[in-house]
């Protein structure tokens, strides 16, 4: 593998690459086994070099339509389509590499070992010479900010690097259309300026046409020129940013769309004395595979506490938080689980059986597709009642319940790999809550989530706060740390962690 050498951005797409022109006509889709379309009726031309910001409420089909213009919709489950999509008069399933797709879940794009060879491979499947193809690998990966070497092990890098290296390697391939499914959702603030400035140097380097999924509307306005929005029907509304949203601002908000100006509201909850302690780390030293990530950890969760763990990617968040879940053993330390946590059990969680331990503490994983399994929304609410022998009828209830709060109804027959981002995230949580833990512990709860649906979720947790429940959370999410209230402690350089915020 050639030595990482300097290279500028501008080479990640040379200003010849022929930008794409998209254009649905009648277009609809459904996936196998669903009643309801994803997406229909859609009529829409978007020219060559045009930049458009893709808005919708969660479950609007924002994601089915990127995955159809990558040609990749129905590779693997079926499904049924209505009208055209055509990419430069094309099917976008015989017009291959024309278009490049970040998907919400990076890793899923992750293929090979080194970081060096995963950005080279969709350049090396479109026949590029070899000499041509090292310069757009490092001139990829300046782009997005992943400073690391070439042969850097791809599974030690964070979420967040992950997806700063799906977008290098869609970046390297040159598409004439470049589409993301919110590629900033799992990243820090800074990281979120990073990849949106990178994303804006490579357009304006290439010319490149660009469709961008993102429920926060704030974050590509600086960079799109016109703004799409998706409803149940087709379109919703369509034009220049400014006027779109001056025009259909408060109609926006209503239907879920995170406008400026317009913040979702979350009911205030009176918040009872934190309990008796629950949790402890003692001189916690945490990593995966024997390397390790974070050291000099103390800290300890009460009874109807809220904590969020932020700081920068990579920083160890997650690593720790499964740590004290009990799903990675301590490399040093300790994590100490008190009587009301363990009920009678021994105080190391890691010893726990998977039995103990989903009734006592339930994990949210950054991932959600890494905890689905079975083939239906409903069965997958069944999954945590059946092995502790609760799927009665009030766990039958529970599980309705929260169907309807989450706004999952309408999926319950549906497979939970074929459902939007926010709707698989909002059915993580919902697989976690349904037996009732002690503790939760949650990654990037919100992402994915339209304003509606934020809100949905915000007032359940707030609603468990108040009933004694334990909330850990890793988040970027500002808006959601405020909202939810409690401690923050911050990860930053070095060890331990620091809490730049008391009760809030």
């Amino acid at each position: 593998m050639p030595s990482r050498q300097p290279v500028a951005p501008a080479a990640a797409g040379p200003a010849t690459t022929r930008p794409a022109r998209v254009r649905a006509q009648g277009w609809g889709w459904r996936h196998a086994g669903r009643r309801a379309w994803a997406l229909r009726g859609l009529d829409l031309v978007v020219e060559p070099g045009e930049r458009v910001l893709l808005l919708g409420a969660s479950g609007a089909g924002k994601s089915t339509l990127l995955h159809a213009l990558a040609g990749v919709l129905g590779d693997d489950e079926g499904g049924e389509e209505e009208g055209a999509l055509r990419l430069d008069g094309a099917r976008p399933r015989d017009a291959r590499g024309r278009a490049g797709l970040v998907l919400q879940d990076p890793e899923s794009q992750v293929i090979l070992a080194r970081v060096g060879d995963d950005v080279a491979f969709g350049c090396e499947n479109l026949g590029v010479p070899r000499e041509a193809i090292w310069p757009r690998v490092s001139a990829a990966l300046d782009a997005v900010g992943l400073d690391v070497p070439l042969d850097h092990p791809t599974e030690r890098l964070s979420g967040g690097q992950q997806q700063r290296l799906a977008l290098a390697g869609v970046l390297a391939m040159q598409p004439g259309v470049l589409l993301l499914d919110e590629p900033t959702a799992n990243l820090d603030p800074e990281g979120v300026t990073e990849v949106r400035d990178a994303v804006a140097r490579v357009l304006d380097a290439t010319g490149a046409t660009f469709l961008v999924v993102e429920h926060r509307v704030a974050t590509w306005l600086p960079v799109v020129d016109r703004v799409v929005v998706l409803g149940p029907d087709g379109l919703l509304a369509d034009g220049p940013p400014a006027e779109v949203l001056a025009r259909t601002g408060p109609a926006l908000a209503a239907a879920g769309i995170w406008v400026p100006d317009h913040p979702p509201r979350v009911p205030a909850r009176p918040r009872p004395a934190p309990g008796p302690p629950l949790l402890g780390a003692e001189a916690l030293a945490v990593g995966r595979a024997g390397r390790l990530v974070r050291s000099g950890v103390d800290l300890e969760l009460a009874a109807g506490a809220s904590v969020a763990l932020t700081g920068r990617n990579g920083a160890g968040k997650s690593t720790l938080a499964l740590t004290l879940a009990g799903l990675l053993d301590p490399l040093a330390g300790r994590v100490r689980a008190h009587p009301a946590l363990a009920r009678g059990l021994g105080d190391r969680p890691h010893g726990w059986r998977s039995r103990e331990l989903v009734s006592r503490v339930g994990v949210v994983f950054q991932e959600p597709e890494h905890q689905f399994l079975t083939a239906s929304v409903q069965a997958e609410l069944e999954v945590g009642l059946r092995a502790t022998r609760r799927l009665d009828a009030a766990g039958r209830a529970r599980v309705a319940e929260l169907l309807a709060r989450l706004r999952l109804e309408g999926l319950a027959r549906a497979n939970p790999f074929t459902l939007s981002g926010g709707e698989k995230r909002r059915l993580s949580v919902a697989t976690v809550l349904v037996t009732s833990p002690d503790l939760l512990v949650l990654d990037e709860p919100t992402f994915g989530q339209d304003a509606l649906t934020w809100a949905g979720l915000v007032d359940l947790l707030g609603a468990l706060l108040a009933e004694g429940r334990t909330v850990l959370s890793v988040t970027h999410d500002r808006a959601f740390v405020d909202a939810l209230g409690g401690t923050e402690l911050v990860l930053g350089p070095g060890d331990g962690v620091r809490a730049p915020a008391a009760a809030r």
